[in-house]
């Protein structure tokens, strides 16, 4: 069943591939690396979008290494959750001071990096190096779950030491980087979390999932909010105003209130703001001098 299973998806893969600049057969590690820290939580097609420009900024894993949080922080505009820029940056650094400015191609080393964890150690080695190595990512495990075994609902999938003997029984030797790009691939645009299209799937023939799968809901986790958002929404907001040139200076913390919620604080509200700040301020996302806020 793996070798059919194989042979099906890389076909499909070849004739539909999403083209992406970090993809290829000779893609530069640093821009693998760079793309791994952008993938995480944002789609492939923003992405696409917002990585020359970010490295046209930073074209070299050097420069990112010596630049400080508002430059990394300015060059990440579009890209939501900025704290991952602080993160590739800080993996930059390291990869200069301990590696002499070359990405490892190892795993357990790239493991030992900031902000690099199971997955993006994997699939750094994977993609930068041709590495055969598991990679798992919400795409994978999906398609994994549902052509192995039959699944109930379109939210389930199997434990990740189950999808592991999986996955080794599926990775080809010969271009481990491919197959991981097809799997991604179709789990992103067929075989997706939601009404998945199993008649258009080039495993709807041999697939025990294949139309038999009831729709899944996930239970929504509960967020820290403010006036019906979230408060990595209003984080959000807090950096993206001063991200704009015309704040380089900085502004005042009841200003900026006004400013992100169009309407003046009470004592309640900078109580609560004041906590998104000293958060930030953690984080290393802004600076606090005073009364000014800046990044």
């Amino acid at each position: 069943m793996p070798a059919s299973i194989r042979t099906s998806i890389i076909h499909w893969y070849r004739r539909t591939a999403r083209a992406f600049p970090w993809r290829g057969d000779h893609v530069d590690p640093y821009m693998v690396l760079v793309s791994e820290f952008m993938l995480q939580q944002t789609q492939a097609s923003r992405v696409a979008e917002k990585m020359p420009i970010f490295l046209d900024r930073f074209p070299s894993i050097r420069g990112l290494a010596v630049a400080d949080n508002a430059a990394i922080i300015r060059a990440w505009q579009g890209m939501g959750y900025n704290s991952r820029a602080l993160r590739l940056r800080d993996a930059a650094r390291a990869i200069v001071e301990r590696h002499d400015g070359v990405v490892p191609h190892d795993v357990d080393t790239l493991r030992t990096l900031p902000g690099i964890g199971p997955y993006a150690s994997s699939a750094i080695a994977c993609f930068a190096y041709g590495v055969r190595t598991v990679v798992l990512d919400v795409n994978i495990r999906r398609v994994y779950s549902r052509t192995a075994e039959r699944q109930t609902t379109t939210i389930d999938v199997l434990p990740d030491a189950r999808l592991r003997d999986i996955a080794e029984a599926f990775i080809p030797h010969d271009d481990p980087a491919e197959w991981h790009h097809a799997v991604m691939d179709l789990g992103a645009t067929i075989c997706t979390a939601r009404s998945p299209q199993c008649t258009a799937c080039p495993l709807t023939s041999i697939c025990p999932s294949s139309n038999t799968m009831a729709e899944g809901v996930r239970a929504k986790k509960k967020e820290p909010s403010f006036r019906g958002l979230p408060n990595r929404i209003w984080r959000g907001r807090v950096v993206e105003t001063l991200r704009s040139p015309v704040h380089a200076d900085g502004m005042g913390m009841r200003t900026l209130f006004t400013r992100i919620t169009t309407t003046p604080p009470s004592d309640d509200d900078m109580q609560w703001f004041g906590t998104i700040i000293d958060a930030l301020r953690k984080d290393g996302m802004i600076v606090v001098e005073g009364d000014n806020l800046r990044l």
